[in-house]
C-alpha cells in the first residue's frame, strides 16, 4: 500500500480524498493555487505545495507542476479527483514515466472512452445499445443541417471532447441547428481544445441513468447499481439519487451486464461510470442507450456509497496499489435510499446566474469548518438524524471566496433514509438549516424540487426543470400551515425587538436567547406578501387567525429555529433577517417579506409607503460577470421577442441574451471582447 499520495485537485473532492486516505493511514499532499492558499483542503493535508496563479490553466492543469510536487514530497501516487487532469491520457502517461502511480483507470481505457465518437463505436462493438446518430466528423453548419434532417428532430449537438454540460445544444428545428452549431464548436474548443461535434437523436421523455463500475487489475469488474441523475439544468446535474425509482431489478441487471461488457472490452479497472439515456416513454424499460463513460470518480458518488456501504475512494486506492477486490457481484446490495443535492453559487431568482464572491456567512446543516478542525483533519462525514443520516461534502469556509476561476459548487448535501420519501424529507429539513450569505445560492430551488409532487412521484425526465419552471423560479409553494407559523415567528420577533431594551417580564432576558414565553398578550397584524394575518401572542403559544400554534422559537443571530405542534407536527428551520422596517424570512424553498404592525396601529398601514422598482425593460443588462462574445444586433435595428441580442461567456459557457419585447435598438454601450460586470447595461431600446 502507498505511504503517501498527492491529490491533484481542490475543494470538496480534495477534502473527500484526504479523509479516506487518513482513515487508511496514508499521508497526503495537497497542491494549491493562489486563490486556494487558505482553503480547508490545504490545511487538512499533511503537506501542501503551491503550484501557481489562480487560473486553472496556469496551475491545476499543468501536469509538470503536479509531477514536480510529487518528486518534491515523495508522493508515490496521485488521485486526480474529477475534472482538471482526471481524464487526460497525457497526464497518466507522464506519471507512469516517472514511476508514479495513477489512482484511476489504465491509459488505454481513458483514451478509448474520452472521445465520444470513438467510444460509441466501441460500445456498439461490445454489444451495448447506442443512440441513433451520426458518428464521424462534421464539416460545417450545412453538413450539420443535412445530418440533422436525416436523423429527424429533435437532435442533440455535442462537442466530441465535452463534459460537465459544456458544448451541448438541443435542436428542434433546422433553424436551431444553424443558430447553435458554431456555439457548440466554440465551447468545445475553448473548454477542451477540440472543436469536433457529433449529432444524435434526442430521446423522448429521457431519463439520465448511470451505472457505477468498479474493477481491479486482476480482471474482476462489478457494477454497483445505478444512480438517477435526470434532474438537470443546461445538461448539468442538480439532483442525484440511488437507486432509481424507474429501474426494475431486470433493467438493473441488463444495464449492469452491458456496462461491465463495455468495461471489459477496454480493459477497465478502478472506479468509473457508464452513463445511459433511458426512454421514460417505454414502460418495458428496454429502451436504454449508451451515452458516454466517465473514466473517473463522479461528483455524485456519495449516493452509491450510502446504499452499498462501499467507500469508492478507498477502493480506487487499493486497486491502484494492485490489490484484488474483496467483493463479488453477489455482495452488492441496496440498503435504503440516498439523495444528493448540489448547492451552487447561483441565483435561481435571477435565471440561475453565476454568483461568485465572498461567503460572508457559511453554516451548513452540520458543524462548520474551523481552521483548527481543518488542521486536525476532522472532515464532516455525516450524522444520524431520526431514521436516516445527513452528510455534507464541502471545501469552503466562512470568510472564504467562491472564485470565478473554478466550478461554483459550495457543497454537496447527501441524505440517506430507509425510503425515498424519508430521504427527501431529510433534504428539506437540512436545506432549511443552511446559512449562506454574501452571494446567491440555489438552496431554495433545491428545497422546492424536493417538495414537488412530480419529484415525489418519481416521474422524472431531463426536461423536469424546463417543464416545471418554464417562467423561471419564484419560490416554492407555501402551505397555510407554514404561513401561520411564519406570521407567529415574525410577530414574536417584532415583539422581542421592540421590548428587548426594557426587558419586560417574560421577554428576551438577554441570556438564553429564547422568545415565545410571554406573560402578557400582544396583538399584531402581520402582512406576509399580499396576505394578512391576525396574531395574538400568549404564554408559550400564538393564535393566528383563530388557529393555535404552540411551540418554541430559538433566537440566534440571523437564524430562528422554529418548531410548532399545530396538530400536524410541523418542524421548520428559518433564516430571519431584519431589512428596514420589515422581516425577511426564508424557509421551505421560498422567501417571504413580512411587515408587522401593532393591531392598534393597523389602520395606519396604508401610510407605510413601499418602493416601486424601476422599469428596466428597456435595457439589456448583463446578468453575470463575463465577456461579451458577440453582438447580434446593431443600433437602429428592430428586434422581436426572443431574438438573440448578445452572447456573454461566463464560467466557460456561452449565454445567449434575448429580447423580452419588440423594440428598436437605440444605443449599444458595449463592444465584443469587452469584460462586463454584473448589471452592466449592454444596450438600450427606444
Amino acid at each position: 500500500m502507498f505511504s503517501k499520495i498527492l491529490i491533484a485537485n481542490r475543494g470538496e473532492i480534495a477534502c473527500r480524498v484526504i479523509t479516506t486516505a487518513r482513515k487508511m493511514g496514508i499521508k497526503t499532499v495537497a497542491v494549491y493555487s493562489d486563490a486556494d492558499a487558505r482553503a480547508p483542503f490545504v490545511a487538512m493535508a499533511d503537506e501542501a505545495v503551491h503550484i501557481g496563479p489562480s487560473p486553472a490553466a496556469e496551475s491545476y492543469l499543468i501536469a509538470d507542476k503536479i509531477i514536480a510536487a510529487c518528486k518534491q514530497t515523495g508522493a508515490e501516487a496521485v488521485h486526480p479527483g474529477y475534472g482538471f487532469l482526471s481524464e487526460r491520457t497525457s497526464f497518466a502517461e507522464a506519471l507512469a514515466k516517472e514511476n508514479i502511480a495513477f489512482i484511476g483507470p489504465p491509459v488505454g481505457a481513458i483514451a478509448a472512452m474520452g472521445d465520444k465518437i470513438e467510444s460509441k463505436k466501441l460500445a456498439k462493438e461490445a454489444g451495448v445499445n447506442v443512440v441513433p446518430g451520426f458518428v464521424g466528423e462534421i464539416e460545417d453548419t450545412e453538413h450539420a443541417v443535412r445530418i440533422s434532417n436525416e436523423i429527424g428532430y429533435p437532435v442533440m449537438m455535442k462537442a466530441s471532447a465535452g463534459g460537465g454540460g459544456k458544448g451541448m445544444r438541443l435542436a428542434y428545428t433546422e433553424a436551431d441547428v444553424r443558430e447553435g452549431f458554431e456555439s457548440v464548436k466554440r465551447e468545445g474548443l475553448n473548454s477542451f481544445g477540440d472543436d469536433r461535434v457529433f449529432i444524435e437523436k434526442f430521446i423522448l421523455n429521457p431519463r439520465h441513468i448511470e451505472i457505477q463500475i468498479l474493477g481491479d487489475q486482476h480482471g474482476n469488474i462489478l457494477y454497483l447499481n445505478e444512480r438517477e441523475c435526470s434532474i438537470q439544468r443546461r445538461h448539468q446535474k442538480v439532483v442525484e439519487e440511488a437507486p432509481s425509482p424507474f429501474v426494475t431489478p431486470a433493467m438493473r441487471k441488463a444495464m449492469g451486464e452491458q456496462c461491465v461488457a463495455l468495461s471489459r472490452a477496454v480493459g477497465y479497472y478502478s472506479a468509473g461510470t457508464v452513463e445511459l439515456i433511458v426512454s421514460g416513454a417505454d414502460p418495458t424499460g428496454e429502451s436504454f442507450y449508451f451515452l458516454e463513460m466517465n473514466t473517473r470518480l463522479q461528483v455524485e458518488h456519495p449516493v452509491t456509497e450510502a446504499i452499498t456501504g462501499i467507500d469508492l475512494v478507498e477502493q480506487m486506492i487499493r486497486v491502484a496499489a494492485g490489490e484484488k477486490l474483496s467483493l463479488t457481484q453477489d455482495d452488492i446490495g441496496i440498503d435504503g435510499w440516498a439523495i444528493e443535492n448540489r448547492v451552487y453559487a447561483e441565483d435561481p431568482y435571477r435565471g440561475f446566474l453565476p454568483s461568485t464572491g465572498r461567503l460572508v456567512h457559511y453554516q451548513p446543516p452540520l458543524a462548520g469548518w474551523s481552521e483548527d478542525e481543518a488542521v486536525a483533519g476532522k472532515a464532516r462525514r455525516g450524522v444520524a438524524r431520526g431514521n436516516g443520516s445527513v452528510r455534507v461534502d464541502d471545501g469552503v469556509y466562512e470568510g472564504g471566496e467562491v472564485s470565478r476561476f473554478y466550478d461554483p459548487m459550495i457543497a454537496k448535501l447527501i441524505t440517506w433514509a430507509p425510503t425515498r420519501d424519508e430521504a427527501a424529507d431529510l433534504q428539506i429539513e437540512a436545506l432549511d438549516r443552511f446559512r449562506i450569505k454574501g452571494l446567491g445560492h440555489n438552496v431554495d430551488f433545491l428545497s422546492a424540487i424536493m417538495q414537488h409532487p412530480r419529484f415525489r412521484s418519481g416521474e422524472l425526465t431531463t426536461g423536469f426543470i424546463a417543464e416545471e419552471y418554464p417562467e423561471g423560479f419564484h419560490g416554492a409553494a407555501t402551505s397555510d400551515e407554514v404561513k401561520r407559523l411564519l406570521a407567529a415567528v415574525c410577530a414574536g420577533n417584532e415583539f422581542t425587538l421592540q421590548n428587548r431594551a426594557r426587558r419586560i417580564s417574560g421577554q428576551l432576558d438577554g441570556d438564553d436567547g429564547r422568545i415565545g414565553v410571554l406573560r402578557t398578550t400582544t396583538e399584531w397584524l402581520v402582512k406576509l406578501g399580499d396576505e394578512r394575518f391576525q396574531v395574538t401572542l400568549g404564554e408559550g403559544h400564538a393564535v393566528v387567525d383563530g388557529v393555535m400554534v404552540e411551540g418554541m422559537c430559538t433566537w440566534q443571530p440571523g437564524m430562528v429555529q422554529a418548531e410548532a405542534t399545530d396538530g400536524k407536527g410541523l418542524h421548520l428551520g428559518l433564516i430571519v433577517e431584519r431589512q428596514g422596517n420589515q422581516w425577511k424570512v426564508t424557509t421551505r424553498g421560498a422567501q417571504h417579506t413580512a411587515l408587522v404592525i401593532p393591531q392598534r396601529l393597523a389602520r395606519h398601514e396604508s401610510l407605510m409607503l413601499e418602493k416601486v422598482p424601476p422599469d428596466l425593460s428597456r435595457l439589456l443588462i448583463c446578468p453575470m460577470p463575463g465577456m461579451l462574445v458577440k453582438l447580434h444586433v446593431a443600433e437602429g435595428e428592430t428586434v422581436q421577442p426572443g431574438q438573440p441580442l448578445a452572447t456573454v461567456e461566463a464560467m466557460k459557457m456561452e449565454n445567449i441574451l434575448r429580447a423580452e419585447k419588440e423594440g428598436v435598438i437605440a444605443k449599444i454601450n458595449a463592444t465584443e471582447g469587452e469584460s462586463l460586470a454584473v448589471d452592466a447595461v449592454i444596450l438600450e431600446l427606444e
